[in-house]
């Protein structure tokens, strides 16, 4: 039996998640067509960010990061990392099904511009993983959002930046296609916004895997942690000076 894949990114598909003991600092609420939206930072805040608790801090923004696998749920984590053939074509339908990255891209966008119906004034977005693909792809034509950022990005295309219309900021770990990036980073320095782009590619032993910023992070390795840091201040930097705060 052949199997249709949907995520081409191995370590992405096989490196398991690191247990965390990490109390998060928002709580999970309804929001703009989801039932389950984790929402962190001031709620008062016209700056929106796709993200997690450290960006909301830095940026005095409200972070907002829904559920984009309801109604079905996320893959089984006792599946993961997928062990038997038909483990691994789960995963491949799971990519190809509940986390197909088109019906994805639709409820990241209309997210983002519920929030601008809202009054936002500065709305951004940012991915890991798959969330990279969904993310960049968020950023062409009629976005509703400023800028766009992807850490370590699983299935990177050269072509879905062709159509980016937004500043971009592109983190990558060995495990992604280095020629691909490079593609990416050709196409993104033709822009008009090319002077707020930002990139890096992380080689550094503790940060070279796919996941390091994300759940295979290990905070309680020490240089994990430092290169876990470095690429948040950059986000973060990216985002300041996209929204020209510089």
């Amino acid at each position: 039996m052949s199997t249709t894949v949907h995520n081409t990114n191995i370590a992405c598909c096989s490196i398991p998640p690191v247990q965390s003991d990490y109390s998060p600092k928002g709580s999970f609420k309804p929001h703009a067509g989801f039932s389950k939206v984790y929402v962190t930072g001031p709620e008062d805040s016209d700056t929106k960010i796709q993200g997690a608790d450290i960006v909301a801090s830095a940026l005095k923004a409200t972070v907002y990061m829904p559920d984009f696998f309801e109604p079905s749920g996320p893959y089984p984590i006792e599946k993961f990392p997928p062990k038997t053939h038909q483990d691994k074509r789960d995963l491949q339908d799971f990519f190809g099904g509940t986390a197909s990255p088109p019906a994805a891209i639709k409820k990241l966008t209309d997210f983002g511009m519920a929030l601008r119906t809202n009054g936002a004034k500065n709305v951004a977005a940012y991915g890991f993983c798959w969330g990279g693909k969904v993310t960049l792809s968020a950023g062409a034509s009629s976005t509703p959002f400023d800028a766009v950022a992807i850490v370590h990005p699983a299935m990177l295309s050269a072509a879905d930046a062709e159509k980016l219309t937004v500043p971009l900021g592109i983190y990558i770990s060995k495990d992604e296609p280095v020629d691909e990036y490079k593609k990416i980073l050709d196409v993104i320095s033709k822009k008009p916004f090319a002077p707020k782009n930002d990139s890096k590619h992380y080689t550094n032993m503790a940060a070279r895997f796919h996941g390091w910023a994300a759940a295979r992070g290990d905070l309680k390795d020490t240089e994990n942690k430092k290169e876990f840091e470095d690429v948040y201040n950059k986000v973060v930097d990216f985002f300041y000076n996209a929204f020209g705060k510089a």
